[in-house]
């Protein structure tokens, strides 16, 4: 197990959250994703890296431009000029910037006196605008954890970029629906330890933008950024990580990749590798357009050769397989021996000249040790470059859109309404109904929370089945392809009502949540009816029969028979009649079979 303590491991994360709000953040059309099959318009355009207000150019905008993309957008009937950019932005979103107000809050983050929006250029093509919109908010908060606590350096209010459909040899699509659906962005500072330290804070972050009750939920509107280090190596930012069971492993494989390069560089110094920049056009003695790149003393080095790779793929390009004959042809041209590594790639000659820079200047950062840069992390754990960290020129002022200031009363009124946290609500669920800590905590970061209160204040019924019908039960309907999402709190209301009158058996309820929804209109009495409440004497006629068939099996067996019996019991019943009854019948006839056996 590694020692991440003497590796000089440092980590921090950036969370993004999307809000739910009923706009988005610089125009008010409707934050719904679409199917693509619903398209009414799209563009093409190619973006380019320009200079800022300050008269620079990023260096990560630079690269991308190189790559040369064609872009296609998307965009439906909800969406608007805004997110073509073919229309100033409209004010600043207050419902957005007031749930940013209680995230900070909530972090005990300092708020700014007026929120400024700036411009953070992207050319990748995820804006059609070239750069991202984003607002800084407040500061210096601290999230609290078992492993030590963590400072919140930042906290701010920016747009989600497009979604990126599909992307094939230099052409990317994207789709407009997810552009500028308001997002907060929180960044920790590099006081990580561990990654499972980096997976618990992630844990807490998510539990207080879910304790807001006003952010989105489900794939992909939450990611985490993660930003890792150790000794020797250098800041690496790695985007895009989905869920919470990945930060660990993708803070491992990144540390064990950074260790691995620092070794690499140790053995090129040895070797005397060198990365001459000079770039040989073979076009006459293989295809056209061929051109290849000796790194003399990198050959052999795996780790290498996949970051290599990865900065090839990024301009569209693959790197050409060279056999036996290419190869003796290339030797004398290129003055290759046994220890170097080279490259060949065909294509357009502009393409190829750029990717081979590419590799270029990966190998002389190899020389040195880690280079500083983004990558995307990818299912597995592990992670593949993007383009180098962007720099200070990336950030520059929006001109569009008038600051908003932060009113000390609004603040005040803030703070005197902070919803309840998460790990709060768990604690009281589990001292106020006495539920264990997986069901409190089930149904503590529930939507239905308050639903369950509201159950529990009007009816006389166990807290554990009251919170199992409302997630247990509804998410093996789910699974089963029940349309739960027509269930509403009338629904559940007129059924606990229902069994605390006695009017139904607990084991019926799947069956009536069934029937609602398949069809939400019915009413209760219709829906029980449906289901097929029975009455004792015909529920004894069942289990006389099953008692029938099965003399064989009570026979051998005798009272041990019992619990095979009442699942086949139950099934047959199917919840028309409640569990204790049926238990109390049962034994019975068991017993009375028994009986007779004996005589």
């Amino acid at each position: 197990m590694l020692n991440y303590e003497e590796l000089g491991f440092k980590a921090g994360l950036e969370v993004h959250q999307q809000l739910n709000t009923g706009g988005k953040l610089f125009c008010r059309c409707p934050t719904i994703l679409r199917d693509e099959k619903e398209v009414r318009y799209t563009l093409r355009r190619y973006l380019r890296a320009s200079e800022s207000e300050l008269g620079e150019i990023d260096r990560a905008a630079r690269e991308e431009e190189k790559i040369d993309r064609k872009i296609t957008y998307i965009g439906y009937d909800t969406t608007c000029l805004v997110e073509n950019d073919e229309e100033p932005p409209r004010p600043l979103n207050e419902e957005a910037l007031e749930i940013s107000l209680v995230v900070a809050s909530l972090l005990r983050m300092k708020v700014v006196d007026w929120v400024y929006v700036m411009r953070k250029t992207v050319i990748d093509g995820s804006n059609t605008a070239g750069f991202q919109r984003t607002a800084f908010v407040a500061s210096d908060g601290v999230i609290e954890s078992n492993m030590g606590d963590v400072g919140i350096d930042t906290l701010c209010l920016e747009e989600d970029a497009a979604q990126k459909l599909r992307e094939d040899k230099g052409e990317v699509t994207y789709s407009l629906d997810r552009l500028g659906i308001p997002l907060i962005e929180m960044g920790t500072a590099a006081e990580i330890r561990s990654p499972m330290h980096g997976r618990e804070i992630a844990e807490k972050l998510g539990m207080v933008l879910r304790s807001t009750g006003r952010v989105k939920r489900g794939i992909g509107t939450i990611r985490q950024d993660v930003n890792v280090s150790i000794r020797g190596g250098a800041r690496v930012e790695i985007k895009g990580v989905q869920n919470l069971r990945s930060i660990e492993e993708v803070m491992e494989k990144e540390v064990l990749r950074q260790i691995e390069l620092l070794k690499v560089r140790d053995e090129l110094k040895n070797r005397g590798a060198t990365a001459e920049r000079e770039i040989f056009d073979l076009s006459d003695l293989l295809k056209s357009n061929s051109f290849a790149i000796n790194l003399k003393g990198f050959n052999g080095f795996e780790r290498l050769e996949k970051e290599f790779s990865d900065r090839v793929k990024k301009f569209g390009l693959e790197i050409y397989d060279l056999d036996k004959s290419d190869l003796a042809r290339l030797k004398e041209r290129m003055n290759i021996k046994e220890e170097d590594l080279v490259f060949l790639i065909e294509g357009e000659k502009k393409k190829v000249l750029n990717a081979l820079n590419s590799v270029l200047d990966r190998a002389e950062a190899a020389l040195k040790g880690i280079p500083e840069e983004t990558r995307r992390a990818l299912p597995d754990g592990t992670t593949e470059y993007l383009r180098p960290l962007p720099g200070s020129a990336r950030m520059y002022p929006e001109t569009d859109i008038e600051p908003v200031f932060i009113d000390p009363d609004r603040l005040k009124r803030i703070l005197n309404n902070l919803p309840e946290l998460i790990d709060e609500r768990k604690k009281r669920y589990m001292e106020g109904y006495s539920l264990n800590e997986d069901l409190a905590g089930l149904i503590a970061k529930s939507e239905k929370f308050k639903l369950f209160e509201e159950i529990m204040e009007i009816y006389d019924l166990p807290a554990t089945l009251v919170v199992r019908t409302l997630e247990t039960t509804v998410q093996d309907l789910r699974r089963d392809r029940v349309k739960v999402d027509n269930l509403s709190k009338d629904h559940f209301i007129s059924i606990f009502k229902n069994l605390a009158e006695g009017k139904i058996a607990k084991e019926g309820i799947p069956e009536i949540l069934r029937f609602f929804a398949e069809d939400p209109d019915r009413y209760i009495d219709e829906v029980i009816e449906r289901s097929g409440k029975m009455d004792l004497s015909g529920a004894e006629e069942i289990i006389e029969e099953i008692v029938q068939e099965k003399l064989d099996f009570i026979k051998e067996r005798g009272k041990g028979s019992f619990s095979p019996l009442m699942g086949l019991v139950m099934r047959k019943l199917r919840g028309k009649v409640d569990g204790k009854v049926v238990g109390e019948i049962l034994e019975k006839k068991i017993s009375e079979s028994v009986s007779q056996t004996d005589r």
